[in-house]
């Protein structure tokens, strides 16, 4: 018999926790207690569903159409000859863009010359961004769950909102009222010029 996977391990755990729990259900984190928490009220944590394995091809894997790569320049704030930049459609931060390679690769099989630009790609968009002023912090993350197409995401925290500091900065990204389109075409403009001014 295989052993179980680490999927069939943590459901096991979580099983096992639930059945204890007086209500039937895990109990919220220590981080539902942080000031930079974006909810309060009577919260719950969902179940957890089965574990599917193998997991669904996301887009861009195992013949799934990439839609970052049927995309155009022109559909990019900034180009070059081996990364793109997109704005994401208007949020509530301050500015929130993707950085991706021109061709199809995931982190994983990014060929070393590329791995090789990739540091000093990443700290020209954030400088890029921290040009815009009033910027308290760039977060740089990179999740990979729906596409294949790696695509590291920048989002500007204002300075002095120090309730959406850290890790929250995602859920703030989608719980916050977006800017006017008018004033994030702006800050988009603002965003490709200084990248262009550093080619």
């Amino acid at each position: 018999m295989s052993e179980p996977s680490y999927a069939e391990r943590i459901l096991s755990d979580v099983r096992a926790a639930v059945a204890a729990s007086p209500d039937g259900r895990l109990p919220l984190p220590d981080m539902a207690d942080w000031d930079i928490f974006p909810f309060e009220g009577d919260l719950q944590i969902k179940a957890l569903d089965e574990v599917v394995l193998p997991e669904p091809p996301r887009e861009g894997e195992a013949g799934e159409v990439c839609n970052s790569c049927q995309r155009t320049d022109d559909e990019f704030i900034w180009t070059s000859a081996n990364w793109r930049l997109t704005a994401i459609s208007p949020a509530g931060l301050p500015a929130a863009v993707l950085l991706e390679p021109r061709a199809h690769h995931d982190l994983a099989d990014l060929p070393p010359e590329l791995a090789e630009e990739m540091g000093p790609i990443l700290l020209r968009v954030e400088q890029a961004i921290l040009s815009l002023g009033g910027i308290g912090r760039v977060h740089i993350d990179r999740w990979g769950d729906g596409g294949a197409h790696l695509h590291w995401w920048f989002l500007a925290r204002p300075e002095g909102l120090l309730q959406l500091m850290g890790s929250f900065s995602s859920a703030w990204l989608d719980v916050l009222p977006p800017r006017p389109q008018d004033e994030w075409d702006a800050t988009m403009s603002r965003v490709a010029a200084a990248m262009k001014a550093s080619d």
